[in-house]
């Protein structure tokens, strides 16, 4: 690099009695940016294209911290594509339908649509106050016609492809207020309404769902492909619970079939009792008149509870013998049946045969209601004595077995399906946790159903032409929270489409979550083909900017999400493939998920605790650059952590630093001086260093080392500044670069820096910095040597020296020698560049 004099050209935009003034530069820059364009949405073929997208928030009325944190670091990556030559999509919307919307209209006598687009106007604001890059040329809001006339017409395709059925299945329901409950809606381990204290019982309804189970497979497969956290593969692996095993029929003494799912069919001998959901079909049938009250009261008590607290690993195993018996179909035997809570309807079959001796939930029931153990594997070594507990038998062979006993494990569970097979009495079987996804809610603020119940016609899908069904806005609420859509006479009653004559519509809305599942297509064309008539054959979104945007390259949100949005977005894009809507699997090639804001306390923010942090307040104080960089700083993101006050002075403070760095005027007498080569060698190699490390860091969403990086570098300009480096070419590039690397970060003072710095066109639409490595090279580094942990001395190398060099010169330093003369070297720790650790004893 040359040392070169060059005259400082941009004293005109520098002035010592500048300051740096948040409240006046940010707002500035957006409304300039708006005014631009600079974030318009353009597809350009000759670009590659780069969709980053961040959950979209729901309307509550405020962004809180937890926004900021998911979103700013978000926009920071994006800024960075962008930068890097990719041309990037970076859309934002609102998740607009909901619960909340509908209390907010009970409490305040207000339609949930006005509450809505209050909320929204609100937050679009508090969104722009970011400097995020967003594309507001494509913002969608779900709760709008022209978006959900799309989300009815996913469901009619999915209807006509098999997809989308109705079914009796339980809900949370109010006797007092004569309604469904949303899950949120149901308090304490009572199981209460919120509204009126009255316990919550499950009742059967008539209900729509998806059938995500046909996925199953392939939703297992496709996470092996994803970019995705493994935390979330997990949850989802889990959530889908794949089981290989055996499908058995027992029957009960009048023939009827009970079929049970066993992973363990090598078991089967030593089934001494069945149990059953308390709401198996079957249970009214084989229950005995002296058994009935006692039967009918825990079916009672059991429809009180969720499944979350009839399947605690930890909960006390209850249950009431039914009078009733089945036949063990491998022996004949005749073993009791009984039901019990922790069986479910909703997973496998709805039945189980238990063996006691090996599973420990039913050797807790059998002990507690003195059923019979009767051990059918023994130990490797041969044990068969009495168990304390269930031995699992995950080895052994096989006893008490009839024709199979001797026959070692693990191979006992291939033979005896082969002959359950062989016999009819069973047959090999796969087994999922995954249910079909349950989306009708008897809500009103919700997209509607669009189906028609007609007396002759029975069940009519709504004619694609006929989209949308559209919320009425008239409707009127009740305090019991009924959905005011089974009163509104305008809405229920219509004309059969097949037959003309009088017929009724489905009540029921849609799950949110389905209006979620398919939001990132929307902002391809936002409202595409709102007003016009839609067909089956029409695509949601313009092909052309749909061919050129999907998928999704870069998706950030909570992990939270991981099994159920995470999920059905996955089932969603699999269905749309099959349907020929897209061409590929996956709709988010890869995810990152950030961690979690807590309170000053280090505990959860909620308004109950007093420890809720408003981003509003601190913007105000200190604007959006210091608490975008402040969240960044925090720690990792994928961790999270507590909001500091203290800490966020730190950032405030380190933003007056480069701007004093940038925008002071270098004394005249060191511009004038001449910098010795070292000078300028050293600010050169650590400005490459620096680009690295940003570069790096940004890419691997480690945005607390950047901004730790960006400080560093920062502090190394500092005292440059006091040096004749000040008048170099090299002291123009590495300011201009501290700027460019701090833009997607730190947006507004960023951009006002650039151009302070004498350049017309935005800092956002600038290359991002090159790094060279051979200037980032460090000349020498000084490696430290320990004897036991302790400093004996200090070797200076260069950078890439070897490790079998390194240890010679550590063993052959005469300081390190006196400290293990005559003792004997255990072990010598080499970490190159930094430290070698010699052991003895």
């Amino acid at each position: 690099m040359s040392d070169q004099k060059t005259p400082n050209n941009q004293s005109n935009s520098r002035s010592k009695n500048d300051r740096y003034d948040p409240k006046t530069i940010e707002p500035k820059w957006q409304k300039r940016w708006e005014e631009e364009g600079l974030y318009r949405t353009v597809e350009d073929p000759e670009r590659t294209k780069w969709y980053a997208l961040t959950m979209l928030p729901y309307p509550s009325g405020d962004l809180h911290t937890g926004h900021w944190y998911a979103m700013t670091p978000s926009d920071a990556a994006a800024r960075w594509r962008r930068m890097s030559g990719f041309n990037v999509f970076f859309p934002i919307g609102f998740d607009a339908f909901g619960l909340p919307a509908e209390n907010a209209a009970i409490k305040h006598n207000i339609h949930p649509k006005i509450w809505t687009y209050r909320n929204i106007e609100r937050m679009r604001g508090q969104l722009k106050q970011m400097g995020a890059m967003w594309a507001w040329d494509r913002e969608v809001i779900t709760c709008d016609p022209g978006y959900y006339q799309w989300t009815q017409w996913f469901f009619l395709k999915f209807y006509d492809a098999g997809l989308a059925y109705r079914e009796r299945a339980p809900v949370d329901w109010c006797p007092s207020c004569n309604t469904t409950l949303a899950r949120e809606q149901v308090w304490g381990e009572e199981r209460r309404c919120e509204r009126c204290g009255t316990p919550v019982i499950k009742k059967e309804l008539d209900q729509w769902k998806f059938r995500i189970t046909k996925y199953a497979d392939e939703l297992l497969e496709g996470l092996d492909k994803l970019d995705w956290p493994e935390p979330v593969k997990i949850m989802q692996r889990n959530w889908i619970g794949r089981s290989e095993g055996a499908e058995v029929t027992f029957t009960t003494e009048d023939g009827d079939p009970i079929v049970v799912f066993t992973t363990r069919p090598d078991t089967l001998w030593g089934a001494t009792f069945m149990v059953l959901a308390p709401e198996h079909p079957l249970v009214d049938k084989v229950t005995t008149p002296e058994h009935r009250a006692e039967v009918e009261a825990y079916k009672a008590e059991a429809a009180r509870k969720d499944e979350i607290a009839r399947t605690a690993a930890d909960k006390e195993k209850t249950g009431v013998f039914t009078g009733g018996y089945a036949i063990n179909p491998v022996n004949g035997e005749r073993i009791p049946i009984w039901i019990a809570d922790y069986v479910m309807m909703t997973y496998g079959t709805g039945a189980i045969m238990a063996v006691p001796a090996h599973d420990q939930r039913d050797f807790e029931f059998a002990k507690k209601y003195g059923l019979e153990i009767r051990r059918v594997i023994a130990g490797p070594d041969g044990d068969t004595g009495p168990l304390e507990e269930a031995y699992p038998a995950k080895e052994g062979f096989m006893i008490n077995s009839g024709p199979f006993d001797g026959t070692p494990l693990p191979e006992a569970i291939d033979k005896v399906i082969e002959w359950l097979e062989k016999t009819g009495k069973g047959r090999r079987a796969v087994q999922y946790r995954l249910r079909d996804w349950l989306i009708s809610r008897q809500r009103m603020w919700g997209a509607p159903i669009p189906i028609i119940y007609c007396p002759k016609c029975g069940t009519v899908p709504v004619p694609y032409e006929d989209l949308p069904v559209r919320l009425p806005d008239d409707a009127e609420f009740r305090p019991t929270g009924e959905s005011p859509l089974k009163y509104h006479e305008g809405f229920r009653h219509v004309k059969c489409p097949k037959c003309g004559g009088d017929a009724e519509r489905e009540t029921d809305t849609m799950d949110t979550f389905v209006d979620s599942s398919w939001y990132q297509y929307a902002y391809i064309s936002p409202y595409w083909k709102a007003g016009e008539p839609l067909s089956p054959d029409d695509l949601p979104w313009e092909k052309a900017k749909g061919d050129y945007w999907l998928p999704v390259d870069q998706y950030t949100g909570g992990i939270e999400h991981a099994t159920m949005h995470l999920l059905y977005t996955r089932f969603f894009t699999k269905a749309m493939r099959d349907l020929g809507l897209v061409d590929f699997d996956e709709p988010m090639l890869r995810l990152y998920n950030q961690g979690m804001i807590l309170g000053p306390d280090g505990e959860k923010m909620s308004k109950s605790r007093g420890n809720v942090v408003n981003p509003d307040e601190y913007v105000a104080k200190y604007g959006a650059d210091t608490v975008r960089g402040y969240l960044m700083f925090i720690g990792p993101w994928d961790q999270g952590g507590p909001w500091d006050p203290s800490a966020i002075e730190g950032v405030h403070r380190f933003l007056y630093r480069v701007w004093s760095v940038v925008v002071d005027e270098p004394k005249p007498e060191l511009v004038a001086a001449e910098p010795s080569p070292e000078e300028v060698r050293a600010l050169e190699r650590k400005l490459h260093q620096t680009i690295i490390k940003v570069t790096e860091d940004i890419a691997g969403f480690r945005f607390n080392t950047m901004v730790a990086a960006l400080m560093e570098f920062n502090n190394a300009l500092i005292k440059a500044k006091e040096t004749p480096v000040v008048g170099s070419p090299i002291w123009e590039q590495a300011i201009r670069t501290l700027v460019l690397l701090m833009a997607p970060t730190f947006t507004h003072i960023s951009e006002e820096l650039w151009h302070r710095l004498g350049n017309e066109e935005s800092v956002h639409l600038q290359a991002w910095p090159q790094a060279d490595p051979e200037k980032a090279k460090e000349e020498a580094v000084t490696v430290v040597v320990q004897v036991n942990g302790r400093v004996r001395d200090k070797l200076v190398v260069e950078p890439n020296v070897s490790r079998d060099v390194l240890k010679e010169m550590a063993l052959a330093s005469p300081n390190v020698q006196k400290w293990i003369d005559g003792k004997q070297v255990r072990k010598v720790i080499v970490v190159p560049g930094r430290l070698v650790n010699v052991v003895v004893g």
